[in-house]
Formats: C-alpha cells, structure tokens, sequence
C-alpha cells in the first residue's frame, strides 16, 4: 500500500472548509488542522466558531487554534508533516514555520496572482468591476502571496 502524503491544514472561512473537504476525500492524510480561534459576532457578541472548527469537530480531527503561530514551531516540528496546505487561514507563516515541511507551504488564494493579493480578493475583484478571477495554488514565501505560482484557474465574473 502506497505511503499518503503527510499534511497539515491552515483555514478558516467556509471556502476553506470547502478545500479542507476535498483533501479529506482525498488519500492525503491530514494530520491537524489550524483554525483561527472563536470570535465573538452578531449583536449579542456571542462566541462563534470558524466553519473550519465545526467541520473538523464532526470529522474528529485535532484542532489547533493559537493566537500566534510562533508559538507553534515545536508542535508543527514535532508532527513532522510533509506539506502544510493554507486556504484563507487568516495568520501569516512565520519563516520558522515556513522551513518544517520538506515539500514547503502552498497557499490556496481567491485571485489570479499577482493581482489581489491579500485579504478581501474576491470583494476587491467585484469591486474593480474585473471581468475575470479565479483560484491560484502558490509555494508560499516569506511574502503575503508573492510566492511561485503552482496553478491557477479562471472563471469570469457575473
């Protein structure tokens, strides 16, 4: 039986929630998923837990929610993951953090980099009144979404 591949997921919103779902139906074998912690929202300010948090809770994987990943180099050193996979996680990689995986960090981000770059892209696109967008898969870098450019994909814009 072949050897999956060892991973570690960073994301928060739904569209991660939604990648996160395609790995799991997938042979990669996800080790832990970081997610960002419970925030208060609404008008009651009630806690609330990130979409990431309520699907792992019903696969049952572990759960990590840091403040900071700097705190997190000898956890994430210790699983000794092959790859770490980050959908709109929220938190930028430290360079520590960057250099444990031996095949790297890739980010899965909502635009056609280099354009959009950062947080809000699909907002920033519609926005501009772009008439085309899409999905890149980076090597991520110690820049905010300046790494290579593995894939991408468009669609156009309605």
């Amino acid at each position: 039986m072949p050897v999956s591949l060892r991973a570690v997921f960073a994301g928060t919103p739904r569209f991660a929630a939604v990648s996160l779902q395609a790995l799991l139906n997938s042979p990669i074998d996800i080790m832990t998923v970081y997610t960002q912690p419970d925030r208060p929202a609404g008008r009651g300010r009630t806690l609330r837990q990130s979409p990431v948090k309520t699907m792992v809770a019903e696969e049952g994987l572990p759960i990590r929610q840091p403040q900071a990943l700097a705190d997190e180099v000898d956890h994430l050193t210790a699983l000794s993951p092959d790859i770490l996979i980050v959908v709109a996680y929220g938190l930028i990689l430290p360079k520590e953090i960057l250099k444990i995986p031996p095949l790297g960090c890739i980010n899965v981000h909502a635009s056609l980099l280099p354009r959009w770059r950062g947080a809000a892209p699909i907002q920033r696109a519609i926005e501009a009144g772009d008439r085309e967008t899409g999905i890149t898969v980076m090597q991520m870098n110690e820049g905010l979404d300046t790494g290579a450019i593995l894939s991408q994909v468009s669609t156009p814009v309605f």
